[in-house]
C-alpha cells in the first residue's frame, strides 16, 4: 500500500477520534458542539475506525440509532471498496 494512502488514513481517523472526544468535553461543558455531519463526515472520508472508538472510549453518541448503524455500515462500506480497489488494481 502507498505509504502516503497509509499516513492519509492515520491522520483522518486520529482527527475523527478527536473530534468524537472533543464533541463530548463541549456536550458536557454545555457549549457550542460539531454537527453531526461533519463527525459522519470525517468518518465518510476514511475516519470511521477512529470515529468508532472515539465512541466507544469517550461514550458519546452510542445511543444515538444513527451512529450506532451509521458509523459501521460506513466502515462496512470503506473495507468491501477497499477490497474492490485491491483486487481490481493489484
Amino acid at each position: 500500500m502507498n505509504i502516503y494512502i497509509i499516513i492519509y488514513l492515520v491522520m483522518i481517523n486520529t482527527v475523527a477520534f478527536m473530534l468524537m472526544g472533543f464533541d463530548k468535553r463541549r456536550a458536557r461543558q454545555g457549549a457550542w458542539r460539531i454537527p453531526e455531519k461533519t463527525l459522519f463526515g470525517s468518518a465518510l472520508l476514511g475516519g470511521s475506525i477512529g470515529a468508532i472508538a472515539g465512541m466507544q472510549v469517550f461514550r458519546h453518541k452510542t445511543k444515538h440509532l444513527s451512529f450506532q448503524i451509521g458509523m459501521p455500515a460506513i466502515l462496512i462500506l470503506q473495507i468491501a471498496l477497499g477490497i474492490f480497489l485491491v483486487m481490481r488494481f493489484a
